[in-house]
């Protein structure tokens, strides 16, 4: 075993950060790098699907995946569970909570992202984000809490205003919430609710832009809005939110009152990157340099969500998505194994592989290179690519599974509500509690 390795820290253990775990990772003593991955969470979590928790259609396990299990075997990774404090880029050491220190030769920051409220952070008691599994609880519990709500209220403006849910931001997490609140009442509702009509609920999304889902060519946006028209959601672009509290959101002056609020407008670097002391852009992200390195710190990489990073002749950063976090890792892996073998680093070049997003069961919007898609052909080819991106066998077969069975009998089999029970009281409490 080699005595004189390279110490590298990998700071998150996310799409980049776990990517470049496994591409640094050696199932032999041979590796000339011995590498140390920090994450506060002992699970790495599968975003994409992350709103099918929320709306009871996996469960929790279905889309988390014990980071030391995915690294199982790579004999050179060591995995620690905490919460990383701070960087001291000049001394290369990490701080963690409990005040250890950890040296560094070579530190790849990959903490990912949060919600960002746009400086209205008080927003976020009435109108949780989703950003990870314990969001995704949250906002099943307010679903959920809001239907049984609805079912005992004897006052019809109550009810309304329980069976009405508000989704902010028109990206793809807004797009899919929306579209999954429409699919959860409709299939529900009839068959377990005695007292409701499904033709009651009410989903409206909100988009300040004067489209959804912007990053797709405007005719493809235009097919997801009419997907989701039909499947009952209001779409709403062009407007502003101006207010959210317990009683529901005030949008271009009006105000919707609405039992449930959801929050999918915006995300943040992690406070990581701005605790580096390094150059940041306009969004709060690291400028990296053409390696994914910071310019004037050669063992520091940044990748994913944190990153401001500009290709050569572009005049606009790579949107932040795991396709671009993961690739932009296996390169600093490679870069780093072969600035420690002697050789040269290289360039990031990113291939695009396009985008897609859900908007319902049976509906989807792809846009892959000179290909353009939606509905069902859609649907099973975001299916196909979600599955083979999912860590573990075990997951994939679970979600397969339940998407089948979903897709045949039109059933949320995950509607449980976990955590002390909230009680949907006139002037919207449940907004209130304590999340479980």
């Amino acid at each position: 075993m080699p005595t004189d390795r390279k110490r590298v820290i990998v700071v998150g253990a996310g799409f980049g950060g776990l990517a470049a775990a496994k591409a640094l990772g050696s199932r032999d003593d041979g590796s000339p790098v011995e590498v140390t991955v920090i994450d506060r969470l002992n699970y790495f979590l599968f975003q994409p699907l992350l709103y099918q928790v929320a709306m009871a259609g996996l469960s929790a396990t279905d889309v988390a995946y014990p980071i030391r299990a995915a690294l199982h075997g790579r004999r050179n990774i060591s995995v620690l569970l905490a919460e990383v404090d701070g960087v001291d880029v000049a001394a290369r050491t990490v701080r963690l909570d409990d005040g250890t220190a950890l040296s560094y030769d070579y530190l790849v920051m990959a903490a990912g992202a949060h919600t960002s409220y746009f400086g209205h952070d008080q927003w976020a008691t009435f109108a949780p984000g989703l950003k990870d599994l314990d969001d995704a609880l949250v906002i099943r519990k307010r679903v959920l809490t809001a239907l049984e709500g609805a079912e005992r209220a004897s006052d019809p403006a109550e009810r309304q205003r329980l069976l009405t849910f508000v989704v902010v931001g028109g990206g793809p997490t807004g797009v899919e919430l929306a579209g999954a609140i429409a699919d959860l009442s409709r299939d529900i509702l009839a068959v377990d609710f005695k007292r409701l009509d499904r033709k009651a609920v009410r989903v409206v999304l909100v988009e300040m832009a004067d489209r959804i889902l912007t990053p797709f060519d405007p005719p493809l946006s235009e097919r997801a809005r009419a997907q989701l028209e039909d499947l009952g959601v209001e779409v709403r672009t062009g407007v502003r939110v101006e207010a959210v509290d317990a009683g529901g959101v005030r949008v271009g002056g009006e105000t919707l009152h609405a039992g449930t609020v959801l929050w999918g407008a915006g995300v943040r670097p992690s406070p990581l990157a701005a605790a580096l002391g390094v150059p940041l852009d306009r969004a709060g992200r690291v400028l990296v340099g053409q390696d994914c390195a910071v310019p004037g710190h050669p063992e520091l990489f940044v990748i994913g969500d944190m990153a401001s990073f500009t290709p050569d002749g572009a005049e606009t950063p790579l949107p932040g998505i795991s396709p671009v976090a993961i690739q932009q890792a296996r390169l600093v892996a490679r870069n780093i194994l072969d600035e420690v073998r002697g050789f040269p680093r290289q360039h990031f070049r990113y291939f695009d592989k396009g985008f897609m997003a859900t908007i319902g069961r049976a509906r989807a919007v792809a846009q892959l290179g000179r290909l353009r898609l939606s509905g069902l052909i859609a649907w099973l080819m975001w299916v196909f690519v979600h599955l083979w991106y999912l860590v573990g066998f075990r997951n994939r077969l679970a979600v397969f599974t339940n998407w089948i069975w979903a897709y045949i009998v039109s059933r949320h089999g995950a509607r449980v509500i976990t955590g002390r029970p909230m009680s949907p009281t006139p002037g919207g409490s449940q907004s209130r509690a304590s999340a479980p």
